[in-house]
């Protein structure tokens, strides 16, 4: 549907060619409750852009914590010139990174969960697809050559249970809805989360961690609007501080397959 990308698009994140200039990445970090994590995470992703040969940006968006994390991303902001902090209400993840992405000025977009459980070095196998034409790239820990580290069976279960819903419903073909590290053509993003239903910033406070499913309704979206999409095989780290409620989230997430199921059967996407 788009055009490959031209290899001018690239500078260095060291040197860029001027501040007016839109980057060729925009990172997107959504953080509730992170202040500990998000210094550690921080410093390895703005070693890992230092060392491209591409300009970059990072935008960390606070989704209303209590734990200081806004005070400690304002620090890398004060601190690197290509950091940049928005403070949001606490509305959950899916609010979280869409206002993220809608903000992202990239020529790609890509949005990464706050405990790096995919690595950033593994931004190396979405971006080449890109250059084949693709719209969306998606990390998935499922297929030959994802390796999943630390995963307890049963969370692995679940999750291979709440896809083949998922196939039946609403997004067919993909095998990993849910992973936190996706990639899309800045235009492509903005099309796709301006059409988001589930989680805006019209959405009521919410307490605690809110994991959801809006990246189902994303890619739901993608695949209507006729987006190339393409699902690369990463690493995966599972870890022990995960905000996933195995209950409270599994029935969130239903209700969010659902919903977007029942959008589309009332037309709520047609526009």
């Amino acid at each position: 549907m788009n055009s490959a990308l031209t290899e001018d698009q690239a500078s260095t994140m060291s040197h860029p060619t001027g501040e007016d200039e839109p980057p060729f990445l925009t990172i997107v970090i959504p953080a509730y409750n992170e202040a500990r994590r998000l210094p550690a995470t921080l410093e390895r992703v703005l070693d890992y852009l230092d060392q491209q040969d591409y300009s970059a940006h990072i935008i960390i968006v606070d989704d209303g914590s209590t734990d200081g994390t806004a005070a400690v991303a304002q620090t890398f902001d004060r601190q690197h010139r290509h950091v940049e902090v928005i403070e949001n209400p606490h509305r959950g993840k899916g609010a979280t990174v869409r206002t993220g992405m809608l903000a992202a000025d990239g020529d790609i977009v890509l949005f990464s969960d706050a405990d790096l459980s995919t690595p950033i070095t593994e931004l190396e196998r979405l971006l080449p697809w890109f250059e084949k034409g693709y719209d969306v790239v998606i990390g998935s820990r499922e297929g030959a050559g994802a390796r999943r580290y630390d995963e307890p069976f049963y969370r692995h279960l679940m999750g291979r249970v709440f896809n083949t819903l998922v196939q039946l419903l609403t997004v067919q073909g993909i095998r990993d809805t849910q992973c936190g590290f996706k990639a899309f053509r800045r235009d492509v993003a903005r099309d796709l989360f301006n059409r988001m239903r589930l989680y805006t910033d019209a959405g009521k406070p919410v307490e605690g961690a809110m994991v959801t499913a809006f990246d189902v309704e994303i890619l739901y979206l993608a695949q209507r609007r006729g987006y190339q999409i393409r699902e690369v095989p990463v690493e995966w780290h599972y870890s022990n501080e995960t905000k996933v409620n195995p209950l409270k989230d599994s029935w969130r997430n239903l209700r969010d397959v659902l919903t977007v199921r029942w959008n589309a059967l009332r037309g709520a996407y047609n526009d």
